[in-house]
């Protein structure tokens, strides 16, 4: 069996226990359509509704649709308009078209008259906001109880998805070698931006987030994406979060760059890879995602402590929370389908949501660990001056070594892994830049 063919059938399986378990007969996933801006005819980019792309790797076919009653072959139906004004989406070759019946619509309306009274006793998947779907009768628009059970069991990664998430990684990084040397050449923010575009030939619109590119103290800003036009006169620093998509799986890669060969914050960006691979060497089933994030904020302790950034052990500064001034961000989180994957606070199949921890509330995953799931792992070091104005005038806090690092903004490195079977771990990242350096 290819691993295509494995990952359908698991995704049949878990369909069919979460419609059992909900009592519902059938699903109808609707993939999408874009959104006009308010008061204009322009609509944004599209985003396929990830439910639709867990079944078939087809990402650019709006208001497209898959219909599944357990026991019966997925339908697929994929909209074909008859438009002269735009490019109509091309029907994906592949392997999935060998496991699914393929209907070809050329109006949506057709979908509703092709599946009938099948319509009015499935469930719905997917945003309803446009006619003509918005008025059809079905029996329930996206209840939580079906939706919670599909997406915990999402968590735990099929061989497909991990191979996808693979080439994804392979593209990202590919990306990142191109911006690095924008950097390293006195490329702009938004010049190093085009210089990762083009090494993938994507489009902006292609990518899983905006990306980050942010050169000096512009690393401070968690989610920085104003891309600068001009390089800035002395360019010290880069931090760069940039993905890629493939087959409808993402890419989360980070990385930060000093055209220092020596000095502070290069030997701080050293410390803190080496503390992202302490950790990740850490990584077993079994154990709560929330026990990695808090050895984490130990180990940026001890750089704190190191670098003379803050007095004291390791474990008190992290007690008395000055770890989560210069790191105030989760760990990590759930990747695959989409960067934040969903599922970090499910406590099972039937909804229970693990509360948000209070001392770490950006935390976005808090599960246990466990074979075949894939999640991020990124520690940062900032200054970021709001979160450190509630220690002014604390003595622990050295603030002339802090103002030497502020011109630098922060260092952050990310990587995406997986868990295996036997607990060993995968890391996505690093083997894509392997393969390519």
């Amino acid at each position: 069996m290819s691993a295509y063919a494995d990952h359908i059938a698991t995704v049949q399986t878990r369909f069919d226990a979460a419609l059992a378990a909900t009592g519902h007969e059938a699903v109808f996933i609707y993939a999408g359509q874009p959104r006009n801006a308010f008061l204009d005819d322009n609509a944004g980019p599209f985003r396929v509704n990830p439910l639709f792309k867990y079944w078939i790797p087809v990402t650019g076919s709006p208001q497209s649709a898959l219909y599944y009653q357990p026991g019966q072959r997925p339908v697929v139906f994929l909209h074909q308009p008859r438009d002269y004004w735009h490019a109509t989406p091309e029907v994906p070759a592949g392997e999935w078209q060998q496991h699914v019946e393929l209907v070809i619509v050329d109006h949506v309306e057709k979908i509703q008259g092709w599946l009938g009274e099948r319509l009015e006793r499935a469930v719905f998947l997917g945003e309803y906001f446009a006619e003509p779907v918005a008025s059809w009768s079905v029996a329930a628009h996206n209840p939580d109880a079906l939706i919670n059970h599909l997406h915990f069991h999402r968590a735990v990664k099929t061989e497909w998805e991990i191979e996808n998430l693979r080439q994804a990684n392979r593209l990202a990084a590919k990306a990142h070698l191109a911006a690095r040397e924008a950097f390293y050449a006195g490329a702009s923010e938004l010049e190093i931006h085009h210089a990762y575009l083009a090494a993938i030939n994507y489009r902006e619109s292609q990518l899983p987030y905006n990306s980050i590119v942010a050169l000096n103290e512009n690393g401070a800003v968690l989610h920085y994406d104003s891309y600068q036009t001009e390089a800035p006169v002395e360019s010290r620093s880069f931090l760069i979060d940039a993905g890629a998509i493939y087959n409808g799986y993402c890419a989360d890669i980070t990385r930060t760059y000093t055209r220092e060969k020596d000095g502070m914050f290069a030997e701080l960006i050293a410390a803190m890879d080496v503390a992202q691979q302490q950790l990740i060497k850490e990584i077993k089933p079994g154990v709560n995602y929330l026990d990695y994030h808090v050895s984490q904020h130990l180990k940026i302790a001890t750089i704190l402590s190191d670098f003379g950034f803050v007095n004291g052990t390791p474990e008190s500064i992290y007690e008395q929370g000055y770890s989560s001034a210069f790191f105030p961000h989760g760990i990590g989180h759930y990747i695959g389908l989409q960067v934040h994957d969903v599922g970090g606070f499910l406590a099972n199949e039937q909804g229970d949501i693990i509360p948000r921890n209070k001392r770490h509330p950006f935390l976005r995953l808090l599960r246990d660990v466990e074979a075949g799931q894939v999640f991020t792992i990124e520690p940062g070091l900032y200054v970021i001056d709001q979160l450190l104005e509630p220690y002014a005038g604390n003595a622990d806090f050295n603030w002339d070594r802090i103002a030497q690092l502020r011109p630098y903004g922060g260092v952050r490195i990310e990587d995406s892994v997986v868990v295996g079977l036997d607990g060993n771990i995968e890391n996505l990242s690093r083997d894509a830049f392997a393969s390519l350096e």
